[in-house]
């Protein structure tokens, strides 16, 4: 079994997804934590500030946060020890993210045999009030 898939597998035991997080490089790099299977904080970092003058996290940074956290979530939930491959990633920026911490929630909205759909919100103080949506779409091997 590959270092991923024993992470996944410790993380899956202990129900937390930080074990598993913490195999994944880009979760480490945009220095992401798990609250909860669902649950998922970026603190803030000046590596993932794209416009220095509000400042205002950089728009990747924002998008490659919520897909990891989909994919962590994903991980977690269902029998999958290697990275679930994207087939489809669609997000909409509703308002700037601000240099402060980041938070965004993941929900299978359905899952079959091969393909699971996760829908992700990103907010920052009030978790009504988003930063951004997104939905992506994995192929499970």
């Amino acid at each position: 079994m590959s270092e991923l898939g024993d992470a996944t597998r410790r993380a899956q035991a202990q129900n937390d997804p930080n074990l598993l997080l913490e195999a994944i490089p880009y979760a480490r790099l945009l220095g992401m934590q798990a609250q909860s299977v669902s649950l998922f904080h970026l603190p803030p970092s000046k590596s993932n500030i794209g416009n220095p003058t509000l400042p205002a996290l950089h728009g990747g940074a924002v998008g490659g946060f919520m897909e990891m956290a989909a994919i962590a979530h994903t991980m977690m939930i269902m029998d999958v020890l290697r990275v679930p491959k994207v087939i489809g990633f669609s997000i909409s920026y509703i308002r700037p993210g601000r240099f402060m911490d980041t938070y965004a929630r993941c929900e299978v909205e359905r899952f079959g045999r091969k393909m699971v759909n996760v829908s992700i919100q990103a907010w920052q103080e009030d978790e009504k009030i988003h930063i951004a949506k997104a939905s992506v779409q994995f192929l499970l091997d």
